[in-house]
């Protein structure tokens, strides 16, 4: 029998907590008169629970209290008050094994102030820009609240959307681009979920006034760095003003995406990151665009970590450590039985009885605090086989390795002796006494098979068990898998054979690259044909590249195995290249490195790379990139990409090519920026006229954003009358601007002037490292006083496209009402979004500076029918009669395609038929659309199946 100290009870243990106090929030307002802690602790026999508040015990059993009570290891607190009873709560578990402290709970009384009484001054604002509504919050706690805006009137709630953003962190309200139904009365409403309580603001009144103007992407809400718990979650926020509204997009720098836990809402003001972890600990960045304009905001992200713990078993000689991550660095401290015994790493020298008890370790640092428990017992008892005797029969295999484990209960630690049958053993050649009283046999022979004995003893006993071996005959690999090359699709049989001793079952496993194969996941590629006991053959059906690698096969008994492996190698398209990456970057180029990957049976050809700008239109929409070298061998590893946008953000990926065709694309490389430059493109279409009371307008095509090359882009306009040798200059910084306006009164042209005023204009782009060229001169005619001109256009005439559009002709004016007379051919224009079949009576008038001038005479015109979707039947499929209803189409075009691929032939036909031939393999799908008077019709599809 083992004998503890103090106790002799084997199956007693010291309290362990279930539950443990949490932190409580308590509020005047709450309908529950008392605050309940919670404490249970599992021990045998029951503990007895005692409680402290800030260090101090609470008497709870020596006097009466009429707000402390314990029912159970709860710790009731009626009527509680905050001068009394806020502070920091701990319970005590104790029993005749030793005491334990549960971790610090904190009761606190939350409270949510009301809003001041003050009216809130109005916010006026003109439509487009943005505005921001200031909430400022009344005191609380805690501070973790909610907020949301009521318009009008309670309780109608203001809806997050990409123009309106809610701050969680601050409460205020923005709005993006002010919009004329903005306008109202707005009051912030915030929420405490924990006490449950809500207080609401005065009304803000929000004025808008008409002026539709656009304005760029401003980032108003930006996240500053943040710290995160481990294993929690955290928000980030980010919102921006401007007109167009911003779209807000989230990067994590240094990485191609976001965690793959971290989730977008609110139309991108916030990113949520799930159940942080260290490798989330990254900078993040917010940018937001709207059209040309963007903006954007970098910020880090750091973790710090509560602590895990580790404890280890008692011994003779025994280190109870403690390891704990964290930070900063926690800080490590010992209990024992509820009082301080030391820090940092406990060692036992020689463990006696007193060293028994219930041992706490504590860890903290800023962000928080953590226990362990474990108990410490030392004990001392005679061998004892009773819970784990020696197998009472063993098997080993011929020529194998055998081990007879002896392992009973005991302490200290037993001396062992092995006999077999009467013979006693000793360590040699073959034959050896493990450290922890295991018999080991090598190279085992049926001349080894009897009975075997262990005997365990110490200064408190002796004690034996007896176990039977007998030896079977070693399983062997017969017929071994062998090396095969395969081609992509194929179908290839892996043998595997065995040779196993009859009394025993056998079993084959298989696996890939150390991996199990699971026959009932995989079976549409792996299958494991057991025609006969001594094979294990493996059939590879489809082949993919996803299946190269070394095989091997396991022959399994109980009593042993053997295994024997062999390399498949599969032919096919060549693997994604590797580890692209940026090491130079130029303003037009950049250089452009990667490491090759596997040709998959097949030489490399050459590679060709690919780029993405920011100004991409989808997430595929990938370009093949202009090189140096051209073109790019087998071997190549590097490359310049050339013909790049200045000030452009890209990223670029790499795929292989061989004699099977193009292999995967690589993993996308880091997102870049080349460096800025100076303009090289000019504005187009630049042109004007003049209007009334002096003003010159000049309007021009604003250059794309693509050819901006770098910051603080805009344009510079000159102008000067026909015969002046000086220009005027304006410059403008709104890349977006299409016109400029310049009024001086002197411009105005008299009605009895004879000389038309004639003005040359030109404009030019700049940006901050210089100016780009101009565009051409063009010449604007200024109308005379409030001269309009005189005629109309004449030989109206137009022609319907589709059911939406028409093509409309005319001759132009001579008399402009500059007094220039001019003769041109004739214009033409486009209308669109017209209904179909529709009557339409079109006029054409002449305009300028001054006004419009008399109408044309009308053009009658009729659109064409609208299109209609073609009914079909197909031998396989039941459907609806063959076209039937009417349909007034010219001809009908078939697409015939397998399944999976882009295009196919295209047939034409004017029946309301067409024969095909049944596919023999394969899927395959037909395309119908209907070519019609008014344009081309949608497309209608069915599915053909294969034998």
């Amino acid at each position: 029998m083992c004998v503890y100290r103090p106790f002799n009870d084997a199956t007693g243990y010291g309290p362990i907590f279930e539950e443990e106090p949490l932190d409580i929030v308590y509020t005047k307002e709450s309908p529950d008169r008392h605050i309940s802690m919670n404490c249970r602790a599992r021990a045998n026999p029951a503990p007895t629970y005692r409680w402290r508040r800030d260090n101090w015990e609470i008497k709870l059993m020596e006097l009466p209290n009429e707000h402390y009570s314990l029912v159970g290891g709860n710790l009731i607190i009626n009527n509680p008050e905050e001068k009394k009873h806020a502070g920091i709560y701990v319970c005590v578990a104790k029993n005749m094994y030793g005491t334990v402290i549960s971790k610090e709970a904190k009761v606190k009384f939350g409270y949510l102030e009301e809003f001041p009484d003050e009216e809130r001054d109005p916010v006026t604002v003109k439509e487009g820009q943005g505005a921001v509504l200031l909430c400022v919050p009344p005191k609380r706690w805690p501070a973790e609240v909610t907020f949301r805006w009521i318009y009008n009137e309670f309780p109608v709630f203001l809806h997050p959307d990409k123009r309106r953003f809610v701050s969680q962190s601050t409460g205020n309200l923005y709005i993006s681009k002010v919009e004329a139904s903005d306008a109202g009365n707005y009051s912030c409403y915030v929420f405490n979920p924990q006490i449950g309580k809500g207080v609401y603001s005065k009304f803000i009144p929000l004025i808008s006034t008409e002026e539709k103007k656009r304005y760029k992407a401003d980032l108003v809400v930006k996240f500053p760095d943040t710290t995160a718990m481990l294993n929690y979650n955290v928000t980030l926020e980010c919102f921006a003003l401007g007109n167009p509204a911003p779209h807000i997009v989230w990067r994590k720098i240094g990485a191609t995406d976001l965690p793959a836990s971290a989730q977008v809402s609110m139309s991108g003001a916030l990113l949520h990151l799930y159940n942080v972890q260290y490798e989330d600990s990254a900078g993040y960045e917010c940018e937001a665009i709207n059209q040309k304009w963007q903006d954007w905001h970098q910020a880090w992200l750091y973790w710090a970590v509560t602590i895990n713990n580790t404890q280890k078993d008692i011994g003779s000689e025994h280190t109870m450590s403690c390891v704990a991550n964290g930070k900063p660095v926690p800080y490590i401290r010992w209990l024992k039985d509820g009082y301080s015994y030391g820090k940092g790493e406990l060692k036992f020298s020689s463990l006696t009885f007193e060293d028994s008890g219930m041992y706490q370790c504590i860890a903290e640092n800023y962000w928080g605090i953590i226990y362990a428990s474990a108990e410490l017992r030392v004990i001392a008892c005679a061998p004892t086989f009773e819970l784990n005797p020696v197998k009472k029969y063993l098997l080993g295999a011929n020529n194998g390795r055998v081990v007879i484990e002896c392992k009973p209960r005991a302490a200290p630690r037993p001396r062992f002796t092995w006999t077999k049958g009467k013979e006693v053993l000793f360590n040699n050649s073959r034959i050896s006494i493990m450290f922890d009283g295991s018999l080991e046999i090598l190279n085992a022979t049926r001349n080894d098979e009897g009975v075997y004995t262990c005997l365990a003893e110490n200064d408190r006993g002796k004690a034996n068990s007896t176990g039977t071996l007998t030896i079977t005959e070693a399983t062997q690999i017969t017929v071994a898998p062998e090396n095969t090359q395969v081609m992509v699709g194929e179908e290839v049989h892996l043998q595997c054979q065995a040779s196993f001793d009859p009394s025993l079952d056998i079993t084959f496993i298989w696996s890939l690259d150390f991996r199990v194969i699971n026959f009932y996941l995989e079976w549409k590629h792996y299958e494991r044909i057991m025609d006969r006991e001594d094979s294990g053959e493996l059939k590879i059906m489809n082949v993919q590249l996803r299946h190269e690698g070394r095989y091997t096969c396991t022959a399994q008994t109980v009593v042993d195995n053997v295994t024997a492996s062999a390399d498949l190698k599969v032919k096919g398209l060549p693997a994604p290249p590797g580890g692209v990456r940026v090491e130079e970057i130029r303003d037009t180029s950049v250089k452009l490195v990667w490491n090759q990957g596997a040709d998959h049976g097949s030489p490399i050809l050459g590679y060709t790379i690919q780029t993405r700008d920011f100004y991409a239109l989808t997430e595929v929409d990938w370009k093949d990139a202009s090189t140096s070298p051209t073109p790019l061998s087998g071997r190549s590893v590097m490359a310049d990409v050339v013909d790049l946008y200045p000030w452009m953000e890209y990223e670029f990926r790499v795929y292989a090519t061989n004699g099977f065709g193009d292999g995967e694309a690589s993993i996308p490389s880091m997102k870049i920026k080349t460096w800025d430059a100076v303009p090289v493109v000019a504005p187009t279409n630049v042109g004007g006229y003049g209007g009334k009371d002096g003003e010159l307008v000049i309007t021009w095509t604003p250059v794309q954003p693509q050819y901006f090359y770098g910051k603080k882009f805009g344009y510079v306009v000159a102008f000067k009358p026909h015969d002046d040798v000086d220009w005027w200059y304006e410059t403008i910084s709104d890349p977006e601007t299409r016109r400029y306006v310049h009024r001086d009164a002197s411009f105005r042209v008299k009605s009895n002037d004879f000389q038309v005023r004639e003005f040359q204009v030109k404009v030019k782009t700049f940006n901050s490292k210089g100016d780009g060229p101009y565009s051409l001169s063009t010449t604007v005619y200024y109308p005379r006083d409030g001269e309009v001109p005189s005629e109309s256009p004449t030989d109206v005439y137009s022609r319907p496209v589709s059911s939406h559009e028409a093509l409309v002709w005319w001759i132009p004016v001579m008399d402009t009402g500059t007094g220039l007379q001019q003769y041109i051919d004739g214009y033409q224009t486009r209308l669109e979004n017209m209904l179909p079949d529709s009557h339409y009576l079109i006029e054409v008038r002449a305009y300028n500076g001054a006004g419009v001038g008399p109408p044309s005479e009308h053009c009658e015109m009729f659109t064409k029918r609208k299109t209609r979707n073609p009914l079909f039947s197909s031998p396989l499929l039941p459907s609806p009669p063959l076209f039937s209803s009417p349909l007034l189409f010219s001809t009908l075009q078939v697409m015939f395609r397998k399944t999976g691929y882009i295009t196919g032939p295209i047939y034409m036909t004017g029946w309301h038929f067409i024969d095909f031939p049944m596919p023999q393999v394969g899927d395959y799908e037909l395309e119908v659309r209907g070519r019609y008077e008014g344009g081309d019709g949608p497309i209608r599809k069915i599915r053909l199946q294969g034998k």
